[in-house]
């Protein structure tokens, strides 16, 4: 690992995928150098115990759940949302924990989600032909010329955003709001009227038992009053990302100091491109997008000039085939980069493979679908005597209605009754509960 990494003009020159095009370059650069000099977000040291962490994971002694917001956005930045999605993984986690018995490393997909691949420049609308939305980071949402051109200042801001919803979760998880002893006051109405929030009331009372019972022979230990919480997101804008990236004073290693966990995406992957030599000078614990093109050729080859000394908890696969496709398309990748020696964590995207247009026009996902993939990923490693180490799921704390079924029963029609998304649709919180019930019970058998 060097302590240096190419300057962005050679990346850029790798021909560097999904990148916007700003319009004023001298504005560009000016807030780049603006980044350059913001204090760090995260820290070369949470980094290294998150890479730890992660080690575990790929050894089949934890598992990792990863959620939060497919695209954040500027405006959702308040105390209300961070809570909201905070509360859900902290119920998610306790569910998976208390039920299967198995470690769980908790992973935000926040502070720093801002940036969105795209399959088109454009975006077409009566007619009307205009940039297409990448993300708060890079352009407005609003379909209006001058909302749709990419603005540079926006990376300001997404460092201002993420720095406040990071604020906001150490204060949540280091204050008393994830003491184990608030199970059941994360529990809120609508949640408690479902069948998978009366599950969870009822395993929250067996918590409370164990809780009191240990506080009855005096053991009141710190673990029980807060958990470890790390940051990711997808760490596509080249020029963000290399901007807030420092070199670390104990190890002279270089770190992307925006979140504790970056991934490649399936679009940016490309083995000689640009984002794939920026990941490999940096020392932070990374991931990388495997879709159903993946060969385990590409992934054995990933694996080499990613983590060229095969250490344990630096490199994360995740794959995102789609419910009808992993059964076919996972073994022979899992089988061969296993026979191959190769040290890596295997997460399960169940999100992005199950995709499709409603026909009332809305992009959405059947709960089915999601659960289906799972259940193939479990069962594909279950057959190899692999670890299926961990979930990354697209979810909100809040009710909305982006994908259909789930206890809840939301159909087609009903999705516009709280369709809120800028990108992709998320399962909502009952949905997210439901979800690590039954991820639980494929661990338990794992």
């Amino acid at each position: 690992m060097s302590t240096t990494i190419p300057d962005l003009a050679a990346l850029h020159a790798l021909g560097a995928a999904q990148q916007p095009t700003y319009p004023d370059p001298e504005a560009v650069a000016a807030n780049v150098a603006r980044l350059r000099r913001m204090p760090p977000l995260v820290f070369a040291g949470e980094c290294d115990d998150l890479k730890a962490k992660m080690a575990a994971v790929s050894r089949g002694e934890s598992f990792l759940l990863q959620g939060g917001d497919c695209a954040e956005t500027f405006e959702e930045v308040t105390a209300d949302n961070v809570r909201n999605k905070l509360r859900v993984l902290l119920q998610m986690a306790v569910v998976l924990t208390y039920a299967s018995s198995v470690p769980v490393v908790k992973l935000g997909r926040l502070a720093g989600q801002y940036a969105k691949p795209r399959s088109s420049d454009m975006e077409t609308r009566d007619g009307v032909t205009l940039p297409a939305y990448r993300g708060d980071a890079v352009n407005g949402f609003e379909f209006t010329p001058e909302s749709r051109i990419p603005d540079p200042k926006r990376l300001l801001d997404v460092y201002n955003a993420s720095a406040a919803t990071l604020n906001l979760v150490r204060a949540f998880v280091t204050g008393g709001y994830a003491d184990l002893r608030q199970v059941h006051t994360w529990n809120t109405d609508f949640v408690k009227t479902s069948v998978a929030g009366q599950r969870y009331e009822a395993l929250a009372a067996e918590i409370d038992k164990a809780l009191g019972f240990m506080g009855a022979i005096g053991v009141d230990a710190e673990e029980l009053k807060r958990v470890d919480f790390h940051s990711s997101h997808e760490a596509l804008l080249l020029e963000y990302e290399h901007a807030m990236t420092r070199i670390d004073s104990r190890t002279d290693k270089a770190y992307n100091v925006s979140g504790h966990f970056v991934w490649i995406g399936e679009r940016t992957r490309q083995l000689d491109g640009a984002h794939v030599e920026y990941f490999r000078n940096i020392a932070n614990p990374i991931g990388c997008k495997l879709g159903p093109t993946a060969t385990a050729d590409d992934a054995i080859a990933l694996a080499e000039r990613l983590n060229p000394e095969n250490e344990e908890g630096r490199l994360t696969f995740i794959t995102r085939f789609g419910a009808g496709k992993i059964r076919d398309g996972l073994p022979n990748l899992v089988e061969k980069v296993t026979a191959a020696g190769v040290k890596v964590a295997w997460v399960c995207d169940p999100m992005h493979g199950n995709t499709f247009e409603s026909s009332t026009g809305y992009k959405t996902r059947r709960f089915d679908d999601v659960i289906d993939e799972v259940q193939g990923f479990f069962d594909v490693h279950r057959s190899l005597g692999t670890w299926p180490g961990g979930v990354l799921v697209e979810m909100t704390g809040d009710d909305v209605t982006e994908c259909i079924g789930g206890g809840e029963e939301i159909d087609e029609e009903g999705l516009a009754h709280r369709y809120e998304s800028v990108v992709d649709p998320r399962l909502n919180r009952v949905q997210s509960l439901e979800l690590a019930f039954l991820v639980a019970e494929m661990l338990r058998q794992a």
